[in-house]
């Protein structure tokens, strides 16, 4: 029975010689870190040890979120914030507050790193950086993950489901409170909702949308939001559902020739 016992052995470690080999170096030693770093606080590394993203699962369950705040977060100031984060692969410290008066924000939250759907919108939204910034708009996103974690994934090329690197940065909301302020958080898993917020110069709210789980979001969609928005706010009007403006009240005639354009950009409306 011994040799018996011995043979199977034999025969699972030749079946996977890379599982047993003594050369396999753990994921740790290949994160490269930046340097100087000055050190975060504990526990950046901690994961919700329960939670997964099954395909079942997760657009059938029921969470119940609350804000911090009585108010509705569209339409008031959005919660502010200082937090880790990474760009540019270096640790970096964002404050929201720092771009009030000067950029609008997008910030969107995500579950976790290193999983499906995330990657997906994320680099969608690096990949067309350069068309939110010539609509003077910052892109942050934001998940419970470390630093650490952060940058592993995005030294992590494309092709191995990695992020590679991203035009914008990822923060790090290790202590779940930019979470809970902006009503996203799932108390009894630890992470986020997918949600989306649209913040003025001025540090208001104008746009929210929060998703399941399993369920991504349209970069064309924030884009066309966006740029209602501002159209809104520069020419004080209404916009209804077609990007038709109305320089009145919508109940009345007055109706301005303008909507959104194929190409998602605002243009005149032939008469």
């Amino acid at each position: 029975m011994a040799c018996s016992a011995t043979s199977s052995a034999a025969a699972l470690i030749s079946s996977k010689p890379r599982a047993f080999s003594s050369n396999s170096k753990p994921f740790s030693q290949s994160l490269s870190l930046p340097n100087p770093f000055t050190g975060l606080p504990a526990p950046l590394l901690s994961r919700p040890a329960s939670f997964s993203l099954s395909r079942t699962s997760p657009s059938r369950k029921s969470f119940v979120v609350k804000a911090t705040s009585e108010l509705p977060l569209v339409g008031n100031p959005a919660p502010d914030f200082e937090a880790e984060a990474v760009f540019d692969q270096e640790f970096i410290k964002v404050k929201l507050s720092e771009y009030i008066g000067k950029k609008y924000v997008i910030l969107f939250f995500y579950p976790l790193d290193f999983t499906f759907v995330c990657p997906t919108e994320i680099t969608a939204f690096s990949d067309r950086y350069e068309e939110f910034e010539k609509l003077n708009t910052e892109i942050l996103g934001v998940s419970i993950d470390s630093v650490f974690s952060h940058l592993a994934w995005v030294q992590t090329d494309r092709k191995s489901g990695g992020l590679g690197d991203l035009k914008y940065p990822l923060i790090s909301d290790v202590t779940k409170t930019i979470a809970k302020a902006y009503g996203v958080l799932i108390p009894d898993q630890g992470i986020a909702l997918r949600g989306l917020f649209i913040i003025d110069k001025e540090g208001i709210i104008q746009h929210s949308t929060i998703n399941n789980l399993a369920i991504g979001r349209s970069v064309d969609e924030t884009m066309r939001t966006l740029q209602a928005l501002q159209y809104v706010q520069e020419n004080p009007s209404c916009l209804d559902s077609k990007g038709v403006a109305s320089s009145k009240d919508p109940i009345t005639n007055g109706i301005v020739p303008i909507v959104l354009g194929k190409k998602g950009g605002i243009s005149l409306r032939p008469n």
